[in-house]
C-alpha cells in the first residue's frame, strides 16, 4: 500500500483527538476517535447493525444496476448523433442539476413508502450521471481513428463496436463512480427520511434522537467507509481493464 495513502487519515485522527483531548468542543458532541472506532467494531458485532448494513447495500445495489441498465444504453445512443443529443440536452441538465431530495415528493407519491420509492429515486438521479458521461465519451471519441476507419470502409455499426464504444470507455467510468457515490447518498438520505425498518440511515437517525452521540458517529463513519470502498473498487477496476487509457 502506498504510505501516502495513509496521511490524509493520520492527519484527521489526530486533530481530531487533539480537539477531544482538549475539550475545544464538548466531549458529549465529539467523543474521541479511538471510543468510536470501538464502538463501530461493537455495532458490527453483538450490538447488530449487520443487518442495516446488508439492507443499505442491497438498495444501492438494486439502484445502481437499473440507473446502468438504463442510463448506459440511453448514454450510447443520444452519443452517437449529436443532434439527438442537443434535442434532449435540456432535460438532461435540469433533471442531473436538480437535488435528488426535491424528487422525494414525486417518487413517494409514485410509488408509496416503500423500498421502491427510494431505489427509484437513487436509480433516476444515478442514471442521469450515466447517460452525461456515456454520451460526452461517444462523442469525443478521437475523429482521426473515425476517418481512419471509413477512409478503411468500416460501416457505421462496426466503427460504433470497435471505436466508439471503446472510446467511450474511460469517460462511461467517471459516470459509474460518480453514479455509485451519488446512489449510496441518496439511498442513506432517503432512509433517513422516509419509512424504514433497516440501513444505516435509519440507525444514524435513531443514534441523533436517543443520543447515542457514540453510536451515531460509528454509522456514519460505516458509511464512509462504503462509500470509499466502492470508490476504490471503481479504481481498480479501470486502472486493470482500462489500463490503455489516453493512448
Amino acid at each position: 500500500m502506498n504510505k501516502r495513502l495513509l496521511i490524509g487519515p493520520a492527519a484527521l485522527f489526530l486533530v481530531w483527538a487533539i480537539t477531544a483531548k482538549l475539550h475545544l468542543i464538548d466531549p458529549f458532541f465529539l467523543p474521541d476517535p479511538v471510543s468510536i472506532i470501538g464502538k463501530l467494531f461493537g455495532l458490527l458485532g453483538h450490538d447488530g447493525i449487520v443487518p442495516d448494513l446488508l439492507s443499505t447495500l442491497w438498495r444501492v445495489a438494486v439502484s445502481f444496476i437499473a440507473a446502468i441498465t438504463i442510463g448506459l444504453p440511453a448514454g450510447l445512443v443520444l452519443g452517437t448523433s449529436e443532434r439527438l443529443y442537443r434535442s434532449v440536452e435540456f432535460l438532461i441538465d435540469f433533471f442531473r442539476s436538480t437535488p435528488a431530495t426535491a424528487m422525494f415528493p414525486l417518487f413517494l407519491l409514485v410509488f408509496g413508502v416503500t423500498d421502491a420509492s427510494k431505489i427509484a429515486v437513487a436509480a433516476f438521479s444515478s442514471a442521469l450521471i450515466i447517460v452525461f458521461n456515456t454520451a460526452y465519451g461517444v462523442m469525443h471519441a478521437k475523429k482521426s481513428r473515425i476517418l481512419a476507419a471509413r477512409i478503411m470502409g468500416a460501416k457505421r455499426h462496426q466503427i460504433f463496436r470497435w471505436i466508439l464504444f471503446w472510446e467511450s470507455l474511460p469517460q462511461t467510468f467517471v459516470g459509474l463512480r460518480s453514479a455509485a457515490s451519488l446512489s449510496l447518498v441518496v439511498i442513506i438520505v432517503t432512509e433517513m427520511f422516509i419509512g424504514t425498518a433497516s440501513g444505516l440511515g435509519r440507525k444514524i437517525i435513531d443514534f441523533q434522537i436517543t443520543y447515542e452521540i457514540n453510536a451515531m458517529y460509528a454509522t456514519i463513519l460505516m458509511a464512509g467507509i462504503v462509500g470509499y470502498a466502492m470508490n476504490l473498487a471503481f479504481v481498480l477496476a479501470e486502472r486493470r481493464f482500462l489500463h490503455w487509457s489516453g493512448k
